[in-house]
């Protein structure tokens, strides 16, 4: 029987490449995308498209968070940080687009649908190195969580644990963008903007470590 993966899967460059790699690694993939309000729609339609390209089923599920009003990700009254490339991700600093607990949200998620489908592990993006200063991003997160969930699922309590698997967690955006192209995953089909729009802003955070990723690669970003 083939392996199964979960991969929590948004559309960006990260999740993209991720999602490609456990399909390289044979697993057979079921996607989870999360729509909880964020500013924009473009994301969600990314990876709907890339699905379908990639011919992997996509569970698209809806979280309503009325609390989130605090996060600019969110909440479209509040203004996107925009600042220096050098001052993204410094330590202590989490800026507005933080959303509290999502990963640990959605990686709950994952674990449910991994439980039910009988899949032998949760595949997700996060990277340390180039990140915006999410605490929910870190490498010790997501040890802290595998032991959790192999407390509180079925698979756990017959002694097959569930596993996390980040391969990008300690790649740079370059690493990444590498990593993307030699597995020829779709990164004209990603939307990485926090803004939406018709095209990339720019000038957000996410643009801007992207487009520092493919500079540093010495790679031509495909989604422009």
């Amino acid at each position: 029987m083939k392996k199964k993966a979960v991969v929590l899967f948004s559309g960006g460059l990260d999740s993209t490449t991720a999602l490609c790699w456990a399909l390289a690694r044979g697993y057979e993939c079921l996607a989870v995308s999360f729509d909880y309000g964020q500013r924009h729609g473009r994301e969600n339609a990314a990876a709907r498209a890339i699905a379908r390209r990639l011919r992997v089923k996509l569970h698209e599920i809806e979280l309503n968070f009325p609390w989130f009003e605090s996060c600019s990700l969110v909440n479209k009254a509040l203004k996107l940080p925009d600042v220096k490339i050098s001052r993204i991700g410094r330590k202590g600093e989490i800026p507005s687009t933080y959303v509290p607990g999502r990963n640990l949200v959605f990686a709950s998620v994952g674990f449910s649908l991994a439980d039910a489908a009988g899949a032998e592990a949760i595949v997700l993006g996060p990277n340390v190195v180039d990140y915006s200063g999410y605490p929910d991003c870190r490498p010790e997160f997501y040890r802290a969580l595998q032991k959790a969930a192999a407390y509180g699922t079925r698979r756990g309590a017959k002694g097959r644990p569930i596993k996390i698997l980040t391969p990008l967690i300690k790649l740079s955006k370059a690493g990444i963008a590498r990593l993307g192209v030699k597995l020829n995953a779709p990164l004209e089909l990603t939307w990485s903007c926090y803004s939406g729009g018709k095209k990339p802003c720019g000038h957000c955070d996410s643009c801007k470590l992207r487009a520092k990723g493919f500079a540093d690669a010495g790679l031509k970003d495909p989604a422009l």
